[in-house]
């Protein structure tokens, strides 16, 4: 993960120098492959490099183009030679991703950002338009944030320099609480008052000190992939997921793959293998990490793993995570996480990971996350019912809705009430819908974001979209947010790419009609088929993925005094986000073995371990605390 710093000058003030040198150290932990800057009046903008591929090692940022412009560019592009083909023989200026992309703007404007795939953030200065664009991938695989003032504006891949050199504290953001203690904050939001980042398929135009937000890039509701055979559509998701991985290999390093055992993960690592061994990667290695748990009966992974490990014919990294504890004390210390989620047992196993992927030599990371959510992994009938009942298509919806009443074992009317509810108008659907949020939140909090849940959730209309694709587009808007969120290596750097978020396999898994994905009694029905012979068939035959459940409880218990002191005198309770006595009601009954609401009880207590160390820090204003006020 390269960063990139920039400052603009809204009244012409010419660049620090020294200031831009104070961000260089900040944000060096990231970028360790050395720094160059470009200043140019009351612009100025900072590189920092982290080389993942040969090519990233033969790009020179920023990088300044002969019209005068200038970009700063963090990522991967998968489709640049294709691009360079559409572009004149007059205009094909270089081979890096940067210059392509500088290319691609120079040519298209703004309409050049939906035309880039891969994971990316950019910034772009524009000389003769004297106006500042900031932009993401369709997915957000990246952070890109921007604080906006009166005077001046400055934008950074990483919150450090935008944070800790502000010289001034911040306030918390309101809507940020609200959605980390329901269903996670909208992508646009961060933590801190006055911060704001970039939200994905999204670009920012900031000119004469005002920003505008404008979509570059969606998915067509219109687009419909059909075969006559199921081998037809197994063929062509094997392809587009081979795509998908091979994009994800290049890298002069060794590759890193997380290897859970369930489907996701394992899929990902036997594709890589064969890619490899038809030598159509970059990358010189495959290696894998694995975690276990020997202490959480629910989640023994090791048999699943292993058999992945037997059939590539080499044993991974496992990394037993039984002794982790409970996030239970503030991180301090030199590790500054700008986000909450971050534990000094968290620390221990990124130390660990880090420590691995030094000795291996390993810069990329891959991750299963969103094969679960977009394949068929949570296997609910309701989108595919959907469509049937708003195209007429009755006798078809009954034979239907039969076949999954028997599967699921549920009455067939408490699945029709669910699917005539899932495209009613929202005012009347949400009568009807629980609302997911921590039940200690303030009240007040809680209308707040009811209101904010209703603004961004899709729903039916006549002559709209289907509504498995706006189950869809929901899907794909809390992986947005969840990859928001995520927080980078504070002990050393890697990036994290993502598989099942690549914009050509969504874009076919969003267009096959929706019982291909799914089928009664058939989990990840065309990713089982299309896989046979790819994955040991111990995986494929997996009925479901464990789950963790009891550790949570049993450290709670046994951290019990530690954890009744820190519910005593909370600074979201002094902040006016948490009612305290309901809180320590709830760890009472977590003590006890209840584990309602567990989720949401450790993302209060990471968000409070997270406030604290922030006070500490001087970043937020110490609140009073109830005896003081």
């Amino acid at each position: 993960m390269s960063v990139q710093y920039g400052i603009w000058h809204f009244d012409g003030k010419p660049i620090d120098l020294k200031q831009v040198e104070r961000v260089d150290a900040t944000i060096a932990r990231y970028g360790p492959d050395g720094s160059n800057s470009f200043s140019r009046g009351s612009l100025g903008m900072l590189y920092r490099a982290f080389h993942t591929s040969s090519e990233s090692r033969i790009a020179n940022q920023p990088y300044v183009s002969a019209q005068g412009n200038v970009m700063l560019w963090d990522g991967r592009l998968d489709n640049g030679r294709d691009l360079l083909k559409q572009l004149p023989a007059s205009w094909r200026l270089g081979a890096s991703d940067v210059a392509i992309a500088m290319t691609a703007y120079e040519w298209w404007g703004t309409g050049c950002f939906g035309k880039l795939i891969g994971d990316w953030a950019l910034s772009v200065w524009d000389e003769r338009e004297q106006f500042l664009l900031l932009a993401k991938d369709f997915a957000g695989s990246r952070h890109l944030h921007y604080c906006l003032r009166c005077d001046r504006v400055e934008w950074c891949t990483v919150f450090d320099p935008l944070v800790l050199l502000a010289e001034r504290v911040f306030s918390v953001n309101e809507e940020f609480i609200v959605g980390y203690l329901s269903e996670l904050p909208p992508t646009h939001v961060t933590p801190y008052q006055g911060i704001e980042s970039v939200p994905a398929s999204t670009f920012v135009k900031i000119q004469r000190g005002r920003a505008t937000v404008h979509q570059h890039w969606h998915f067509n509701p219109s687009d419909r992939i059909r075969y006559r055979t199921d081998a037809e559509y197994e063929e062509h998701f094997r392809s587009v997921f081979a795509q998908s991985v091979k994009r994800r290999l290049r890298s002069d390093t060794p590759v890193l793959a997380e290897l859970s055992g369930g489907m996701d993960s394992s899929s990902i690592v036997c594709m890589a293998d064969a890619v490899i061994a038809q030598g159509e990667a970059e990358t010189p290695r495959l290696d894998t990490i694995s975690y276990y748990n020997n202490q959480e009966p629910n989640w023994d992974e090791r048999p699943y793993f292993n058999k992945v490990e037997e059939k590539r014919g080499r044993q991974g990294w496992h990394i037993d995570v039984s002794e982790s504890g409970l996030f239970l004390e503030p991180m301090h210390g030199p590790h500054f996480c700008p986000l909450p989620g971050a534990s000094k047992s968290g620390l221990h196993f990124e130390q660990m990971r880090i420590a691995y992927m030094e000795s291996a030599g390993s810069r990329v990371v891959l991750s299963g996350i969103g094969g679960d959510e977009t394949l068929g992994g949570v296997p609910t009938p309701i989108p595919e019912l959907g469509d049937l009942l708003v195209q007429g298509r009755l006798i078809c919806f009954a034979h239907q809705i039969k076949a999954w009443s028997l599967n699921k074992k549920r009455p067939w009317m408490h699945l029709l009430f669910e699917t005539v509810l899932d495209v009613l108008p929202r005012k009347i659907s949400q009568i009807f819908k629980l609302d997911i949020t921590a039940p200690w939140l303030d009240p007040r909090f809680s209308n707040f974001r009811r209101a904010a849940m209703c603004s961004s959730e899709l729903r039916t209309h006549i002559l709209g979209a289907l509504p498995s694709f706006l189950c869809n587009m929901n899907t794909l808007a809390a992986l947005r947010k969840q990859l928001a969120i995520s927080i980078p290596s504070f002990v050393g750097p890697y990036d994290v790419t993502y598989p099942y978020l690549d914009r050509d396999l969504l874009e076919f898994v969003y267009s096959v009609p929706r019982d291909q994905i799914l089928r009664p009694g058939q989990r990840r029905s065309m990713m089982r088929r299309a896989l046979a012979g790819v994955l040991p068939k111990e995986i494929l035959d997996r009925k479901r993925k464990a789950y963790v459940a009891r550790a949570p409880l049993v450290r709670i218990a046994s951290s019990w005094p530690r954890l009744q002191a820190l519910s005593r005198r909370m600074v979201c309770s002094s902040l006016g986000f948490v009612d305290q006595e309901r809180f320590s009601e709830a760890l009472q009954r977590a003590k006890h073995g209840q584990a309602d609401h567990l989720v949401l009880l450790i993302n209060t207590l990471k968000l409070e371990l997270w406030l604290q160390d922030l006070c500490v820090r001087g970043v937020l204003d110490a609140p009073a605390s109830a005896d003081e006020r």
